[in-house]
């Protein structure tokens, strides 16, 4: 018999502090104007220290896609967490989430490609469930970014992009052939890891945490190469979309809804105006919670469900762009 996966819940969370772009113009030479033209961003959330977690906002985000699905946390046969902001650099964020929930001995998997995690996560979730080896699967992706950026004008660039928060899906084995995942779709091009990274601390060293490599030339910052990054996103944008719809003998206009990964604002409406879709089939909520990485897949799309733009029946493709560089799409029939 083939299986299918269905997504039968989802949840968000996100941390209660906004910042607005005027905060931001408080300390960094900027203003709402710039940021809006160029991200899209109005605000962002932040999280509370001492009160939020990037494991404990996965577990919040998982307990409303648990409730959702009309499930209890012990029904999950295994966890995937993806995220780039792990609470420990060991153990992973899965585990963690698997306490707080309560439960016992399952898997646990942390995924580590930043922007394309929550896809990379469903692809890896689907095969599980095709094959049979789990029924009842929680992908997460969350993060808590806003503590690692430089707020100077010196780190504008990127400081005024990112976000925190979280957003879960419970992934389920069916047996409808009309229904679910229909395929997934994962690519990288490692050549260009360092156009957008984080080194320190790193691995390489003689000793791991040396104050002398703990300097802002040697990367504690994050750096993205803003012109590489922009013109890679919108051809491996398109391209992964394209896929999908091509591997399943379908047209852009098939579809109904596309979650991109809340990158940039431009970088989505180049993308729709590519493939000339109407507004109303991109969703986009990058206005009010900014790039949140592995997050913002599951956030969007716990949201427009939420707001009854995913309904039964509907094509919905995610698609994701990211550091390493790595793309990723799935397409969903809802």
């Amino acid at each position: 018999m083939a299986y299918r996966t269905i997504i039968t819940g989802l949840g968000h969370y996100v941390p209660e502090r906004v910042v607005s772009n005027n905060e931001l113009a408080e300390v960094i030479d900027t203003s709402d104007e710039w940021i809006t033209e160029r991200t899209g961003i109005k605000e962002r959330r932040w999280f509370k220290p001492g009160f939020d977690r990037t494991s404990n906002m996965g577990t919040k985000a998982a307990l409303m896609a648990i409730e959702n699905a009309g499930l209890i946390p012990n029904d999950i046969d295994f966890i995937i967490f993806a995220t780039l902001s792990p609470d420990y650099n060991f153990p992973g964020c899965g585990v963690l989430v698997q306490k707080e929930l309560g439960i016992k001995e399952v898997g646990a998997l942390d995924v580590r490609t930043q922007c394309t995690g929550f896809v990379y996560g469903v692809s890896i979730a689907d095969q599980y469930i095709k094959t049979g080896m789990y029924k009842t699967i929680l992908v997460i992706g969350s993060e808590i970014q806003s503590n690692v950026f430089d707020l100077s004008d010196k780190g504008r660039d990127l400081a005024v992009i990112f976000g925190d928060g979280a957003g879960a899906a419970v992934l389920q084995v069916c047996e409808d052939e009309n229904r679910g995942v229909l395929s997934t779709h994962l690519h990288s091009e490692g050549q260009y890891a360092e156009e957008l990274c984080l080194l320190e601390p790193g691995s390489r060293h003689a000793k791991r945490i040396d104050m002398e490599t703990l300097t802002e030339e040697n990367g504690i910052w994050p750096y993205m190469n803003g012109r590489q990054v922009f013109k890679h996103a919108v051809v491996r944008f398109v391209q992964i979309i394209n896929e999908a719809l091509e591997a399943n003998g379908l047209k852009p206009e098939d579809l109904d809804l596309i979650i991109p990964h809340q990158a940039n604002l431009r970088i989505s409406e180049a993308v729709r105006a590519h493939f000339e879709l109407p507004k109303e089939k991109f969703y986009n909520n990058i206005q009010k919670y900014g790039n949140t990485t592995a997050a913002s897949i599951p956030l969007a799309l716990s949201e427009a469900w939420r707001e009854g733009k995913v309904k039964e029946g509907d094509l919905i493709c995610l698609a994701s762009f990211g550091s390493g560089f790595t793309w990723a799409s799935t397409l969903i029939r809802w």
